[in-house]
């Protein structure tokens, strides 16, 4: 046996949605329905655990054994599953066996490093990231039955009791024999579904070293990171007292019945003589700086009520693992454009911001349940919260986190790619890209907080707007308007930026050229070290790294002003699979971004064992002895990939006993 395809089915009353695999599995009633396999692509066999039948032995050996490579689509799912069923019956996940304490510590759940996944291969080929939507894209013969989500629905989660049911809380095969028997079809169709997408894909092998980063997602999202679940809840009940009180006080001036309502404080301001036709963050913020102070009074509220969530803590609450710590939050490959990860349950990713002098002092503050004190100190309650979220990330007794991120990433690798040589300076003297933007944009010096400090902004602004082809719609976006430029300063600021970066405009444009000429003649190009081919109805740009950006049916077209235009098939704004319109920037942006995603996995490679237990953006945390040093980790973060030379990279770094930004 080399191979073994698997698919299962399970029951947990656990929301698996809400609270991740991990804590799914964790469920007292957790149990494996139906284990559907097949070994090196033979005939699928369906094993009905509940019913009595039992895996076989040469099967449940293999699970165990690193020789043998075990397949599934989000094979996540599956091992996490696996090794709970395994711990339940009583085989060792150790691979050691010396029942050693630290042994069993590190080997709470199955050795990914013998696993492989049917999506990350898909999401590798640019294609969706279901198994339903992979077989439509693909043609299969043998697709995913529709029906399997009622059939999911009906004996993989609890059911409400009624009369005519009983009062039973789940549906048993002997509920519906005939609709078991369905099931188990559609287990055994997934197995099939997803041999025939590797013999689809065949021609295109994921590489090893992609594989090897995969294991490292596991390892990091299998550790987790600590939650301090005391602090947590003490945030959650302050934020329901804080709604109260804001409700309260809004039905006391408004007399509405619920002032949360949109389309009722809409009423009321119209009454009032104020006309709003939404009532999000950036009109409310608006409608202030004209609005009498009855009025303001309100709108002030209102946004206090609007920042009133708890969304983030309840995730935390829904996602934690019996021993405190949240697992399974990054998804592997899951932006497939470029490579980069996804946030899950949690989302790291868009944490809000702190920016409070005193965050350990507010955090205490909360942790203790103190209201009246934190209303006392600090005004805006559900501002207070929001900034404390990455607060509830703590290390494990006796440890700090090491937080680390690289300076700028995506600005080094645009200007090193372009050969923008002014930029690649500013780089190498250790100094400011906004600063030394803007002072290139207005051909005066540019000092942060000295000589012309006030043009910083700006040349953040265009940095940020405009490194991937934006204009004024980009600078808008950002919030340029909201910052103090006004309407007339945009275009300038557009023109200053290109004419300042030259060979940046010529790489945008040199990309498009080519990858025309290869979608149209159907040949091999390159530009800039980075090469472009089609093969079997894909278009795939090499990175210098060698990974390999995938495009679902490329062809050509026309644009909106008449002009002809690159389309190719992927998951597009409406988060349906479509045809999507590019050209070069935005080839440019994912080539970009894919590259420092790149740089950001050798990195986290060079640090393996240094217990990262979280990913953000370009930021690496790492939980750890309180002896370890930050400049050892940036030294190392620091380090150029061999593919990469003349790639300037710096990264920075700070230690905290809580998450927080810096």
């Amino acid at each position: 046996m080399k191979n073994l395809e698997i698919d299962i089915e399970t029951y947990s009353s656990v929301n698996l949605q809400k609270s991740g695999v991990y804590r799914y599995v964790e469920a007292e009633d957790f149990e494996i329905l139906l284990f559907g396999y097949s070994i090196d692509g033979g005939e699928v066999m369906v094993v009905d655990l509940v019913s009595g039948e039992k895996i076989p032995q040469e099967i449940l050996d293999a699970l165990n054994n690193e020789e043998v490579t075990k397949w599934a689509f989000n094979a996540q799912f599956e091992r996490i599953c696996l090794s709970r069923y395994l711990s339940d019956i009583g085989i060792s996940l150790d691979p050691f066996h010396d029942n050693h304490p630290l042994s069993k510590e590190m080997t709470r759940y199955l050795n990914p490093s013998s696993w492989r996944c049917s999506m990350v291969w898909s999401a590798y080929m640019g294609l969706p990231l279901s198994l339903e939507g992979v077989g439509a894209v693909l043609g299969l013969e043998k697709q995913k039955l529709t029906e399997g989500k009622d059939l999911i629905r009906y004996f993989c989660v609890p059911c409400t009791p009624t009369k005519s049911n009983g009062g039973r809380i789940r549906n048993l095969p002997s509920n519906d024999e005939e609709k078991w028997q369905r099931f188990k079809d559609y287990n055994k169709r997934d197995v099939e579904t997803e041999i025939q997408i590797q013999q689809r894909l065949i021609k295109f092998p994921v590489p090893e070293d992609i594989w090897d980063e995969y294991h490292l997602d596991q390892e990091i999202n299998d550790r987790g990171i600590k939650v301090d679940m005391d602090f947590v809840k003490q945030a959650i009940a302050m934020d329901e007292i804080s709604h109260e009180k804001l409700m309260s006080a809004m039905q006391q001036l408004t007399e509405l019945d619920n002032p949360n309502s949109v389309q009722q404080m809409k009423g009321w301001l119209s009454e009032n003589g104020m006309e709003t036709e939404t009532l999000g963050k950036k009109a409310v913020a608006e409608l202030l700086k004209d609005a009498p102070e009855h009025l303001a009074e309100v709108l002030k509220l209102r946004q206090q009520l609007a920042k009133s969530s708890v969304k983030k803590y309840t995730a935390m609450e829904n996602a934690i693992c019996a021993d405190s710590r949240a697992r399974g939050m990054f998804q592997f490959y899951g932006a497939n454009r470029t490579g980069r990860f996804a946030g899950r349950l949690v989302q790291l990713q868009n944490l809000p911001q702190n920016h409070m002098p005193d965050l350990k002092e507010a955090r205490g503050i909360v942790k203790t349940g103190d209201y009246e004190t934190l209303e006392m100190l600090y005004e805006d309650i559900p501002d207070t919260l929001s900034q404390l979220i990455r607060t509830a990330f703590v290390p494990k007794e006796g440890n700090k986190f090491i937080v680390a991120d690289f300076s700028a990433i995506e600005a080094r690798v645009l200007s090193w790619l372009a050969g923008e040589e002014w930029r690649t300076g500013v780089f190498a003297s250790g100094g400011d890209i906004y600063c030394a933007s803007a002072s290139q944009m207005f051909k005066v010096p540019v000092e942060k907080h000295g000589v012309n400090g006030h043009l910083r902004q700006k040349g953040k602004i265009a940095e940020l707007a405009l490194g991937y082809g934006g204009s004024v719609g980009a600078l808008k976006a950002m919030g340029a308007l909201e910052m103090g430029l006004e309407e007339d300063e945009l275009k300038p600021l557009v023109n200053a930026w290109r004419t300042s970066n030259q060979n940046i405009v010529k790489f945008w444009w040199d990309v498009d050229r080519v990858v025309k000429k290869c979608i149209k003649e159907n040949k091999p190009q390159e530009a800039y070290n980075i090469k472009f081919h089609c093969m079997s109805g894909m278009l795939f740009i090499v990175l210098p790294s060698g990974r390999q950006l995938a495009y679902v049916k490329p062809r050509m077209g026309e644009n909106i002003f008449g002009g002809e235009s690159v389309t190719y098939e992927g998951v597009g704004g409406t988060k349906k699979w479509e045809r999507i319109e590019s050209y070069g920037p935005k080839f440019v942006e994912n080539i970009v971004q894919a590259i420092s995603r790149d740089i950001l996995m050798y990195a986290m490679k060079t640090l393996r064992m240094c217990s990262i237990v979280a990913h953000v953006h370009d930021e690496v945390i790492i939980e750890t002895d309180p002896r370890m040093s930050i400049d050892s980790v940036c030294e190392q973060m620091g380090r150029v990939p061999p593919w990469a030379k003349g790639l300037l990279l710096n990264a920075d770094g700070y230690e905290c006993d809580f998450y927080k930004k810096d």
